[in-house]
């Protein structure tokens, strides 16, 4: 093993780190703001993957998908929103679980008629192809580069949104007392519907982003979903600089665990069994920071922060 390859895995550590929050921002605003379970976020995520690679084919522009990929997974969650989440507010957790959860087969099956049970593969536009001399000889992927910052980017607006915007007073005010809010004027459905529909934005951007590494193809949000929700537990519900540092944290945690403990065992076992062993426990990383850190903030990193 050496420092630059180490620091190749850190960087890949990171962009899978800022994606995942671009999924755990929505779904952490839903569920602090709304108090929803809506396991239905990554049937958007799926959506706005597909979206951009739709759009891209008939268009030839990478750009004009990514662009399509927010606007229809936004446009998506408002629909979704409207027509179904809406019933659920008052509802318990069970039915939302159920209704989110049928919602997925939905989802999954009208996709599937749409375009296919066959992956789909984006080009990407020249601009970001080709890779990047770092400092100590690495060559990175341009585009890997560009997730990082874009993630980051998008991280910094959304907090900025959350915490300077009379929007943003008015999501933070819903998470900590919706009837006072509504008390005071302020229109708490059309609320619930801006804040749903830019978490489902947010999501389908980042699968459009993803699908460009790896492809896209029907199924793709529900494996994200899992680590998204172990990402809001590990950040607080509610809270957008708590979902930043646990997405940054599990992204680490996942590839630099993959990368090192077989590494590790294979220095007092034989190849194969360490990489077995190694890559099991590798999996298992995660789950394992996610219990340390409720054991020492039951409430997540930033448990009560009020989204900021």
């Amino acid at each position: 093993m050496t420092v630059s390859l180490l620091f190749e895995q850190t960087l890949n550590g990171l962009q899978f780190g800022v994606m995942l929050f671009l999924m755990a921002a929505g779904l952490t605003l839903v569920f602090g703001v709304m108090g929803l379970i809506n396991l239905a976020h990554g049937s958007l995520y799926m959506a706005g993957a597909f979206a951009c690679a739709g759009v891209a084919a008939a268009t030839g522009s990478y750009w004009l998908g990514l662009v399509a990929s927010l606007v229809a997974a936004a446009a998506a969650g408002a629909i979704i929103e409207v027509v179904v989440i809406r019933r659920l507010y008052d509802r318990d957790h069970l039915d939302q679980v159920l209704a989110t959860f049928a919602l997925i087969l939905m989802f999954s099956e009208g996709t599937r008629w749409l375009f296919g049970s066959f992956p789909l593969y984006l080009d990407l536009p020249a601009a970001l192809k080709g890779a990047v001399r770092l400092p100590g000889g690495i060559d990175y992927p341009r585009f890997r580069l560009a997730l990082i910052a874009i993630g980051l980017a998008l991280a910094l607006a959304l907090m900025w949104l959350i915490n300077r915007t009379r929007l943003g007073m008015r999501i933070r005010a819903g998470e900590a007392d919706r009837e006072m809010i509504a008390a005071l004027g302020v229109d708490i459905t059309r609320l619930y519907t801006i804040v749903f529909a830019l978490g489902a934005g947010l999501a389908g951007l980042a699968g459009a982003l993803v699908g460009t590494v790896q492809s896209v193809q029907v199924g793709m949000g529900e494996p994200v979903l899992i680590l998204a929700f172990v990402v809001v537990v590990i950040g607080g519900i509610g809270s957008i600089k708590g979902a930043l540092l646990g997405a940054v944290l599990v992204g680490l945690t996942d590839t630099l665990g993959r990368f090192l403990l077989p590494q590790a065992f294979a220095l007092f076992m034989d190849p194969s069994r360490a990489t077995s062993i190694g890559s099991a426990l590798a999996s298992m990383s995660i789950y394992i920071l996610m219990a340390m850190v409720l054991v020492w903030k039951p409430g997540g990193l930033y448990g009560g922060a009020n989204g900021s």
